[in-house]
């Protein structure tokens, strides 16, 4: 993966508008934030192959940044993301991952199921 540059993911997220696409979001902070605090919550959320067509796509901030998805009746959004690649499957794959490389969000998206 690349760090993200808002020039290119931009035009990757517009080709995706108006299309039925796959979409696979993950956030956690994952087991492992909770051995450094000794009250802290671990918590995280994940959908894969959430069948979604959004007509308004854009990434915002100045890193990490934010994608926010508008669909008909509502949005899907995602925050704290750092890196981006668009793979030979043409799925493009977004992650926010820590200062130590662990991932803390990811948004993906693609005109195939994932697997």
């Amino acid at each position: 993966m690349k760090p993200i540059k808002k020039l290119l993911v931009q035009p990757l997220l517009d080709s995706f508008l108006n299309r039925e696409v796959y979409l696979h979001l993950e956030t956690t902070n994952g087991a492992y934030a909770v051995h450094t605090q000794e009250h802290a919550m671990a918590v995280g959320a994940y959908i894969r192959n959430a069948h979604i067509c959004f007509k308004r796509g854009i990434i915002t901030g100045d890193g990490p940044y934010r994608v926010g998805l508008k669909m008909e009746l509502g949005w899907v959004y995602a925050e704290g993301l750092t890196d981006f690649e668009m793979d030979h499957e043409g799925q493009l794959l977004l992650a926010g991952h820590d200062p130590e490389g662990r991932l803390a969000v990811a948004l993906e998206l693609s005109l195939n199921p994932f697997e």
